[in-house]
């Protein structure tokens, strides 16, 4: 390698192809190896070697993409740099590699190939001399050359100046001043422009640079804008001994250890710009002053604060979320009563309560401008339009809308937000939705309350305290911001099913509205202004190919099915919809003259189709418009009705009585049939009954046996304690499903009065009232849904207590016209109007006393 006492690289060279960085002579830089090629240059030439530094290598900028790097060679570069291998270092992770730490010597340009595989050989010409980089600086470039030693004291000049802008306490600064110093001049154009940030590009122009008066050239503009980026950097923020560590970091393992400034002209400006315009932003946000002071310094700290480190964006995310939170921006109400008396009724049916509860507030709107928004709970079984009215209520109000699912919600963070010390922390969904709809009253659906859930990560119940208390809501704190938010303009509006499962505390900051289930002259009209229009709509209908008379939809309606809402019932329509679109696509294939007839609707294996609702055999010529679907064409789509209208059926035996039942899903009817045998006086019940029904049947069996003589009772020997000698069977069919509850005390007494009186209970009579061991009948709820389970249900006559009268008022006029009522005070009165002319000993005795309950 040596001749005539200069340092020569070899003729030949093994070439290297990079593609992820550019080494200049005088630096030490990292790469990373993965292609085929190279891999082998390693194995075969750096691994075998008993030294690494015996082996030279040359490196030439490859400017093709790696991921798509083809087994022919590209076009090398003109210009490379001869390099010695301090390190190699392999890995398997995530594919197999090595890493190499190479220091560069000198330039050489290729002056022919010699192989291309496994690896390339080429022949090399050498372009700078190696004692330049070795030799001491007073053998160096001096003042007295001309233009090139002018250009050499400009750049070292400028380099101290750089330096002189750091501060020397920084190890990092004084490490790069010994640099400066030691190194001769001729190198400091390579040295410095690998260590300053430049890109890729601007390097090949140095590496290209085979002169010195060039390289000079091409390297001082560089040193210029870093000059100038630290001038612009020092104008906004104090320079710190953090920040010198910034601008120069140390590469461990290289030649020469300050490698890179981490400052660049561009990036600066848009920082500094970036920083203007956020700290204007924040003060146009037009937030409270306590937030305003808590953006102010966090936007102090992030000023200082560099942006490698972690904590820089997430108090960058923290001052973003901050502007764009609508603190004063607000949507203005429209507040015209009878418009949205008009939009309210055209987009439901029924629902008085609710949308008299609405206009109440936009009057008082009018009347006092800061009102607080309400928080409403609408309250009632599913598919009656709870969601669906929050929804026309904000547009009625002309406000923005935004639902929150809280359906399984299990963690207190989902409404509080998480603390932002938390890896992935963010703010709460009551946060995030008013970020979403841009100002700070809109109408917050908080769906399905009643089925939050509980973890260990805390209760959300427990969190939405705050934020539906309306004297609490004002300032809601989100552990995220941790600064008070006004929520008191925004109208909540929750829904749920049942209030059994709420919280009582929640419950308590919520005004309830009950919402209950349709009627079935509700349902139709329902059924003809908005589920059959959509749903013809949706199946690619028009109202001159389909009719649904009003006799039809009622027949789906009470044979079809059987639900407190409309949703079941929107699906037997979507069912006739698509039954009447495959017709209707038949006829429009028949009609067309080059298409061979297709088979019609088939049922039960037999070919039938819909004419104008009457169904006809074979293959059908295209139907008559419209097509009417009629009781006959209803069970040929549908099938056989699930349900019967009538429940006499059921009672045709002693010891069946009809009751009447409340579910989240609306009211249902109940039957509860007993039976006796031989036996020793036992009570079995059946049916999975909760503890309140056991009590009970065991209350009604107690106050039959004490009343036995009274009301004419025997058991099956004719004694007079029915349950002498006798066992008694209770059962409550459907017994899959949990039943429990203070409703079927009456009903139970009923039915055991028919059992041991051998009478038929009349079977147009449904009942429902809790008793007491006293014969008194006591109030009950869910009276509304009730009485229409029992209209659907075709009953004639309900029984209910004497205090549950006013619950009456609520139902609808049709209803209480079609239904015979009867208040009972004690069980004296149930047993008279549930048995045909009365019941024995009716007349005996003195009447029972009324309890007055406070309960």
């Amino acid at each position: 390698m040596s001749s005539g006492g200069a340092i020569q690289i070899p003729s030949r060279l093994p070439l290297l192809l990079t593609h992820e960085g550019v080494l200049l002579p005088g630096s030490t830089v990292r790469f990373s190896v993965d292609s085929p090629r190279n891999m082998h240059l390693v194995k075969n030439r750096l691994l075998r070697g008993t030294s690494l530094k015996s082996t030279i290598i040359g490196l030439i900028p490859n400017t093709r993409d790696p991921e798509h790097e083809a087994d022919d060679l590209p076009t090398l570069h003109k210009v490379g740099t001869a390099g010695i291998a301090v390190q190699v270092v392999g890995s398997n992770w995530p594919k197999p590699h090595y890493t190499l730490l190479i220091t560069g010597l000198c330039r050489f340009s290729v002056t022919s190939l010699l192989k291309e595989r496994p690896f390339v050989l080429a022949e090399v010409e050498q372009l700078d001399k190696l004692e330049q980089y070795t030799s001491p600086a007073s053998d160096s470039v001096t003042t007295e050359d001309g233009e090139l030693g002018e250009l050499s004291q400009k750049f070292y000049q400028a380099a101290l100046q750089l330096l002189g802008m750091l501060d020397m306490s920084v190890p990092v600064v004084a490490k790069f001043r010994r640099l400066l110093d030691s190194l001769p001049r001729e190198t400091l154009p390579d040295v410095v422009a690998s260590m300053i940030r430049t890109s890729n590009k601007e390097k090949l122009q140095v590496l290209d640079a085979v002169s010195l008066e060039e390289r000079f050239k091409k390297a001082l503009p560089m040193l210029t804008r870093q000059i100038e980026g630290l001038k612009l950097l020092q104008k906004t923020r104090k320079a710190s001994p953090d920040n010198e560590k910034r601008v120069l970091s140390v590469r461990k393992g290289g030649v020469f250890p300050g490698r890179q400034f981490n400052l660049d002209e561009d990036d600066e400006d848009e920082d500094g710009d970036d920083m203007l315009s956020l700290e204007k932003r924040v003060h146009a946000a037009n937030m409270p002053e306590a937030a305003l002071r808590v953006c102010l310094k966090e936007l102090k700290r992030l000023k200082k604060m560099p942006q490698s480190m972690p904590e820089y964006a997430l108090t960058r995310n923290y001052l973003d979320l901050m502007v764009e939170l609508p603190w004063s921006k607000s949507s203005k109400d429209r507040l015209d009563i009878q418009a949205a008396r008009t939009l309210l009724n055209n987009d439901h049916y029924a629902m008085d309560k609710l949308k008299r509860r609405v206009l109440e507030y936009l009057a008082v709107r009018q009347l006092k401008a800061s009102l607080k928004g309400p928080i409403l709970c609408f309250v009632g079984p599913p598919g009656v339009g709870k969601t669906s009215v929050g929804r026309s209520i904000a547009r009625t109000l002309g406000r923005e809308f935004h639902r929150i699912a809280l359906g399984g919600v299990c963690d207190q963070s989902d409404i509080r937000g998480h603390r932002r010390t938390y890896v992935g922390s963010m703010p709460g969904r009551i946060i995030n939705g008013l970020k979403t709809v841009g100002v700070n009253n809109p109408v917050f659906l908080l769906d399905e309350v009643d089925k939050l859930g509980k973890s260990l990560q805390g209760d959300p119940a427990a969190a939405l305290l705050e934020v539906l208390d309306p004297e609490q809501n004002h300032s809601f704190t989100d552990h995220y911001l941790n600064v008070a938010f006004d929520l008191s303009q925004v109208l909540f509006i929750a829904t749920a099913n049942t209030t059994a499962t709420i919280p009582p505390a929640l419950l308590d900051r919520m005004e309830v509205l009950q919402v209950p289930g349709y009627t079935q002259e509700e349902k139709v009209e329902i059924a003809h202004r908005h589920l059959i229009p959509n749903q013809l709509e949706q199946h690619g209908l028009t109202p001159q190919q389909l009719h649904i008379p009003q006799d039809t939809t009622l027949d789906i309606i009470t044979r079809y099915t059987r639900e407190a809402g409309v949703r079941s019932l929107e699906r037997k329509i979507g069912t006739i919809c698509r039954a009447v679109a495959v017709r209707v696509a038949e006829g429009h294939a028949l009609s067309s003259p080059d298409s061979a007839p297709q088979s019609p609707m088939h049922q039960d294996g037999d070919t039938v189709g819909l004419m104008g609702g009457v169904l006809c055999s074979g293959k059908a010529a295209p139907p008559e418009m419209p097509i009417v679907i009629d009781h006959v064409a209803l069970k040929d789509i549908l099938g056989p009705p699930p349900y019967e209208m009538e429940v006499s059926e059921r009672l045709t035996l002693p010891g069946v009585a009809l009751g009447l039942a409340w579910t989240p899903l609306g009211g249902e009817i109940m039957f509860v049939e007993a039976s006796r045998t031989e036996g020793e006086g036992q009570l079995t019940l059946t049916g999975q009954l909760g503890d309140v029904m056991k009590e009970s049947a065991h209350l009604a069996i107690s106050w039959l046996r004490a009343n036995a003589k009274r009301y004419e009772l025997t058991n099956m020997g004719g004694a007079p304690d029915p349950l002498e000698g006798t066992d008694i069977h209770l059962h409550f069919p459907a017994g899959a499903v949990t039943k429990d509850g203070p409703s079927a005390g009456v009903t139970i007494v009923t039915c055991l009065a028919s059992l041991f009186s051998g009478r038929l209970v009349r079977s147009d009579v449904a009942m429902t009232g809790e008793i007491t061991l006293r014969g008194l009948v006591l109030p009950v709820g869910g009276i509304k849904d009730k009485v229409l389970a029992a209209h659907r249900a075709g009953v004639k006559c309900v029984i209910l207590p004497k205090r549950n009268e006013k619950d009456l008022e609520d139902l609808p006029a049709n209803v209480r016209a079609e239904l015979d009522f009867v208040s009972a005070v004690n069980l004296e009165e149930v047993l008279n109007a549930a048995f045909d002319g009365g019941f024995p000993g009716k007349c005996g005795g003195r009447p029972l006393p009324q309890l007055m309950s406070k309960l």
